[in-house]
């Protein structure tokens, strides 16, 4: 599955309603605890892996795999040993 540039990733979440879409990038082997954002997330994985735990269920996710997160919604982030990028579109709570 070949990627959009960041471009057209951008532009398309952009005209989807989003407010901003920003690069996230991690270390090797980092995690966070549980948390959460006070905006709602849609973004695709474009560099490593990582595994997101949203209550007791666990995802894998690698280049090409996109996740959604509602404003609010608990959550904790481990990543690979080569860490990871993705694109996040990011929509304020009302």
């Amino acid at each position: 599955m070949a990627l959009p540039s960041f471009d057209v990733y951008s532009a398309r979440m952009l005209s989807a309603g989003y407010d901003e879409v920003v690069e996230r990038r991690w270390d090797p082997n980092a995690s966070t605890g549980t948390h959460t954002h006070p905006f709602s997330v849609e973004a695709l994985v474009v560099e490593g892996e990582l595994w997101l735990q949203c209550g007791e269920q666990t995802r894998h996710l690698t280049p090409g795999d996109t996740f959604r997160l509602p404003h609010g919604t608990p959550h904790a982030e481990r990543y690979g040993p080569a860490g990871a990028a993705f694109w996040v579109a990011r929509r304020n709570a009302a």
